[in-house]
């Protein structure tokens, strides 16, 4: 499942990997026109994994799957083909943003059907922390495509990524869920679930940090290499691959972390020391990249420590008759927020004086520090107002 994971997200960012070289360029747009098309495919997702997820509950999550991949594949391909500006490029980004909302929790839901009883943890943070993985390789593929055969080619050969999940959906074992009770799309028990809704909460403010910086980091670092001519080494390719790839290991390290220290304590350090450090390259934002590396690299694991942690807590206070439905809401609440998260981060820097602006980056690091803070707050009412058992 992981391998059929990274093929995917093959096409997951290769709209924010050509923003700043391409598309704004060509088409012509501001910072909130850029956010909006890279966050459409946010949207797509956020309209579609309600009820996608939420059917995982009632039929077999491994045919929501492949017809989840294959709408994935073809909303990329379309984008490559017929995208010629901001309204046609969102409405296909969006149509992949709904394959992509039957592959993701589809995909979580039909690992953990297949996952023997007790805790899964460890299986499932696997499962979420290859995520970052997967998006690193799609910020690698489609940067070398895009700058060797142009921007369209990178959307055909990354269409070609989903295919993997389908192959991998050949190979699972047909698994029907237990017959569900009340309708398709009640969210009532999962609303009364605090415990569960707390750690949902909070994954919506870690998405909208995430993909906030996924959206922009090629941006950023073009602006940093821009005002430096000692970045030769330093590419917006390398850069953006290297903080995609490091989320894995910080995702599965970040959830060992909460397994020993206590899972709300944990994923509330993290979110805090991710907010004091994206302040930080804010601030410094116009310095050498040798003195911002090391403080992205340091983001690039505060980001990503809790995504585990949160969503592995989910599953496991998720009611097993509504877990489908809590993953729904899981995915709909962070998805919505990661959409926020690219055009909100676009329109500081709009705000601030554009993408050349050093103190347009600072006004976007800040956004994104304000969005992990509502993380910790999540958690605090969750335990607050928690039934004890």
């Amino acid at each position: 499942m992981c391998v059929g994971q990274l093929g995917s997200l093959l096409p997951h960012v290769v709209v924010p990997s050509v923003l700043a070289a391409f598309l704004i360029p060509e088409w012509h747009l501001s910072g909130a026109q850029a956010g909006l098309l890279a966050g459409s495919g946010a949207a797509g997702y956020m309209l579609a994994v309600p009820v996608l997820a939420t059917l995982t509950d009632r039929i077999d999550a491994r045919k929501i799957l492949i017809a989840g991949s294959a709408l994935s594949a073809l909303g990329t391909l379309l984008f490559g083909l017929f995208a010629s500006g901001l309204w046609s490029g969102a409405l296909l980004n969006a149509l992949a943003g709904v394959g992509f909302a039957g592959a993701y929790m589809p995909g979580l839901k039909a690992l953990t059907d297949r996952l023997a009883s007790g805790d899964s943890s460890r299986a499932v943070t696997l499962y979420t922390s290859s995520f970052s993985f997967g998006v690193g390789l799609s910020f690698l593929v489609s940067q070398l495509v895009a700058d060797s055969l142009g921007w369209r080619s990178a959307f055909f050969v990354t269409a070609l990524g989903p295919i993997v999940m389908l192959a991998v959906c050949l190979l699972l074992r047909p698994v029907p869920p237990k017959p569900a009770q009340g309708r398709l799309l009640d969210f009532a028990p999962v609303f009364r679930n605090t415990k569960a809704m707390g750690f949902v909460l909070g994954y919506g403010a870690h998405c909208f940090e995430l993909y906030g910086i996924r959206t922009w980091v090629v941006a950023f670092w073009t602006f940093v290499a821009m005002k430096n001519s000692d970045t030769s080494l330093l590419t917006p390719i390398v850069v953006s691959v290297i903080f995609s790839l490091l989320a894995m290991p910080a995702s599965i390290l970040g959830n060992e972390f909460a397994l020993r220290a206590g899972r709300h304590r944990a994923i509330t350090i993290v979110m805090l020391a991710s907010a004091v450090v994206a302040l930080l390259i804010g601030v410094f934002a116009d310095k050498s990249p040798w003195f911002l590396l090391p403080l992205l690299l340091a983001y690039a694991i505060t980001v990503p420590a809790d995504s585990g942690a949160l969503t592995s807590g989910m599953s496991m206070a998720a009611h097993p008759d509504y877990r489908g439905a809590t993953m729904a809401m899981h995915s709909t609440v962070g998805f919505s927020l990661s959409a926020l998260g690219a055009w909100g981060v676009g329109v500081a820097l709009d705000l601030a004086g554009g993408p050349s602006s050093a103190n347009a980056w600072m006004a976007a690091f800040s956004v994104l520090a304000a969005g992990i803070l509502l993380g910790p707050v999540a958690l605090y009412w969750s335990r607050r107002f928690s039934p004890r058992s």
